[in-house]
């Protein structure tokens, strides 16, 4: 069978919610590994959790700042 939408790969993986399709599988033997790069396509930022945010009144810096921790967002122009 080949599943070859991101979504539906996430659905074929997890009953409930996988977090990002961005990852590697290995074979070892007769086992498959999964090596994931993290959440939000490998950078770090889940735009269905950063919409989710927005929905809730949370402003681009603050959707920023919970993804990014650390970093200071300035206007450079």
């Amino acid at each position: 069978m080949v599943v070859g939408k991101e979504l539906e790969i996430r659905r074929w993986l997890s009953r409930t919610h996988l977090y990002s399709s961005a990852f590697i599988v290995k074979l070892d033997g007769e086992r498959l590994i999964f090596h994931g790069a993290g959440w939000g396509h490998g950078v770090g930022l889940c735009q269905i959790g950063a919409a989710v945010m927005a929905t809730r009144g949370f402003s681009a810096g603050e959707i920023l700042n919970h993804y990014f921790r650390g970093v200071e967002i300035k206007k450079i122009y």
